[in-house]
């Protein structure tokens, strides 16, 4: 309308200027300057008002750091309705009780305290890092617990509005615990304008548990409960069992609803746990082949009881610790590193162990016991000198860390997922080794019938010194597994040690297929007891049905076959 105005006012000027008629062009110029003269001040109102808003923030953020404690709410109410970026990482700062300020400038800092005492100060809006400062020159912003719960609430509401789906997910999951009015306007209000449909169901959800906690209609509480059911959250959960179980409920039919749908989802949840215990059993079942797998191969071509074998397993864990320490800026990618050094490590102190010591004592396994336990105290002993006794800590690299969540209550950790494929790679590569080489031909034949291959040109003492060889360099790997899941220490390998000789036996001495089913099916054996016996008396189950299957089956599930196995 403006525009119209000026330019109706521009013509009539020029139409009564000397009475000349008007040219069209100059008329057009006429208008677009106009038009030009009122953009520029739009534009100069609009930087205006962005200007009165960062100064309001900056007035606000002032103010903090000079009002009473008391009065911080208010303040921070004003800072959240800004929605400034700057808001999340202030009010997350505050919250963690990080948030400082300059007392010569009113400065805004994050402090992050250091184990000696020193203070290392961060810009919070720019993000500059200051360096160390002074406990002098800095002071803290208080907080107390009511405004703690505010802070929490509004970190909430901020994450909807958050561009990343993953972070308003996880708003929504936090708010469904605390749903109160000022929280349900706010996920109502993102439930119109939300495009992702796994966030706007958790929102939908969210809202029927409000509805079903202060609606008074029927029809409305029994449509909550329907949107309600099948879901996992602990929440949801509940709600629903108070609802159950309050006496006060006065619709029965509502509390019908509320028990049905509470059945199915307790249904769910131990189908779920039975999941879970299977995964464990698994991850466990995972780690005690990476033990017994290299034992195996000992124990059936050298019939040695090697007590020095969970030794091996200790030295490729620590062969992992001295790697990240020789590579301390590449730690996301010192475990490519540390499989080849823990299998060359082991492997060579085995062949030594094998060409000093396990070479004159054939024929006398009884011997041979007390020697390679009498080893193992010595290497234990070595550890404890070189690296201490205490237990070393061994940093899981990134792409390892975290876990996988399926739903509310089943997840699994990445470490545990790596550890699984790598044993099965692992088994794969041995099998290979022993179907397609040379040397895995010799390690068979010396396994099925010593004497035979012996006459037939086979150098048995050297397969021997391979074979102790390749089987310590593969508990050098289990060790580098185990250090990504427990402590690295002196000790490490004695946990191992007597599983792996109950999953060789089990499976059958010297066969590696029965290795693989024996470790799997002990592992899930053990998980699937330990809820309702405990850990320790699990093992022992376990190791009774041992020693029973043993009087059954001496030679174990899969039995070395050929004219001379024993």
């Amino acid at each position: 309308m403006k525009q119209i105005m000026a330019a109706s006012c521009l013509l009539l000027l020029l139409l009564s200027s000397g009475g000349a008629m008007a040219n069209p062009a100059s008329v057009s110029d006429e208008l677009s300057k106009v038009q030009q003269a009122q953009g520029t001040a739009q534009s100069e109102v609009d930087n205006t008002a962005l200007l009165s808003a960062e100064e309001k923030n900056t007035e606000l953020l002032r103010q903090l750091t000079q009002t009473k404690l008391s009065k911080v709410a208010k303040i921070l109410e004003q800072l959240e309705a800004t929605q400034y970026a700057s808001v999340r990482p202030l009010f997350q700062t505050l919250l963690d009780g990080a948030l400082y300020y300059q007392r010569a400038d009113l400065r805004l800092l994050a402090i992050d305290k250091r184990g000696d005492g020193t203070l290392l100060a961060n810009d919070l809006l720019s993000g500059e890092a200051l360096g160390v400062v002074s406990k002098k020159t800095i002071k803290k912003i208080r907080v107390n617990n009511r405004l703690r719960v505010y802070l929490r609430d509004a970190l909430s509401r901020l994450a909807l509005q958050d561009e990343r789906v993953e972070v308003r997910e996880a708003a929504v999951l936090n708010m469904l615990d605390k749903l109160k009015p000022t929280n349900v306007a706010t996920l109502e209000a993102a439930a119109r304008v939300e495009t992702d449909a796994g966030v706007k169901t958790l929102l939908q959800l969210a809202l029927a548990m409000n509805r079903l906690t202060h609606s008074d209609l029927r029809a409305e509480r029994l449509a909550a409960i329907e949107t309600m059911a099948g879901r996992l959250e602990s929440s949801v959960r509940n709600q629903l069992y108070t609802l159950v179980e309050n006496a006060a409920e006065s619709d029965e039919l509502v509390q019908a609803a509320a028990e049905k749908a509470l059945k199915g989802i307790d249904g769910k949840v131990t189908a779920f746990g039975y999941v879970e215990q299977l995964f464990f059993g698994l991850s466990l079942g995972s780690v005690l082949l990476l033990a017994a797998i290299g034992l195996a191969i000992t124990f059936g071509v050298m019939g040695v009881i090697n007590m020095a074998h969970g030794e091996m397993i200790m030295i490729g864990a620590y062969a992992t610790f001295v790697v990240q320490q020789l590579m301390p800026n590449f730690l996301e990618y010192s475990i490519w590193v540390a499989i080849p050094a823990a299998f060359l490590t082991a492997g060579l102190i085995g062949v030594l162990i094998e060409r000093c010591v396990i070479r004159h004592l054939h024929g006398r396994p009884l011997e041979t016991l007390l020697a390679t336990f009498g080893i193992s105290l010595i290497l234990q002993q070595a550890v404890r000198t070189i690296f201490s006794p205490l237990n070393q800590t061994v940093v899981t690299p990134e792409w390892m860390s975290g876990s996988l969540e399926i739903n509310a209550v089943l997840s699994v950790t990445y470490s545990r997922v790596y550890i699984f494929i790598f044993a099965l790679m692992v088994f794969a590569a041995l099998q290979l080794v022993m179907k397609k080489t040379s040397l895995g031909l010799q390690v068979r034949a010396v396994s099925q019938n010593r004497n035979m291959a012996k006459s037939m040109g086979i150098r048995t003492d050297r397969v021997d010194a391979m074979t102790f060889g390749l089987g310590s360099g593969i508990a050098g790997i289990a060790g580098v597994a185990l250090s990504q899941i427990t402590n690295v220490g002196p000790n490490l390998g004695q946990a191992y040690i007597i599983d792996s000789f109950m999953v060789v036996v089990f499976g059958g001495v010297g066969n590696l297929l029965g290795t693989l089913f024996a470790g799997f099916s002990l592992g899930i054996a053990n998980k699937f007891l330990e809820p309702a016996t405990g850990a320790v008396l699990a093992n022992i189950i376990v190791l009774v049905f041992i020693i029973l299957f043993m009087q059954k089956k001496p030679k174990g599930l899969f039995p070395q076959k050929g004219r001379a196995a024993e």
